[in-house]
């Protein structure tokens, strides 16, 4: 994590842009992205461990749509750098609009193309 420590006399323009950027950063974390791509790992991880068979099982226990739930999970199939880009840019729109339209590939350059296409 990157720090940057500044003179006492920073102008103020420098201090208010500075909050500005953390309080977006906090934002960012608690977006509605950030928290389908933290259910779709730990399902995923459910599925792993054998705790749960299948995203319907999941779905049930969460008392979830099943064609939510599937939707959501296929976040956890997506590129490391796809996620991050989606996560730092705007690109969280288009993203969207992939998983929404059931077209997201689990091929990580073909996503990866896709999230260009669409940014």
């Amino acid at each position: 994590r990157r720090k940057i420590i500044t003179p006492l006399d920073t102008p103020q323009a420098f201090a208010d842009e500075s909050a500005q950027e953390r309080e977006a950063r906090v934002a960012a974390q608690d977006s509605a992205l950030v928290r389908a791509l933290g259910m779709a790992h730990h399902w995923q991880r459910l599925l792993d461990d054998g705790r749960f068979t299948s995203m319907t099982e999941i779905a049930q226990a969460e008392g979830l749509n099943p064609g939510r739930v599937s939707t959501i999970a296929r976040l956890a199939h997506l590129a490391p750098d796809v996620v991050e880009v989606c996560l730092t840019d705007d690109s969280g729109i288009a993203l969207e609009h992939l998983i929404r339209n059931g077209s997201l590939p689990l091929d990580w350059q073909q996503q990866r193309r896709m999230i260009q296409a669409r940014s």
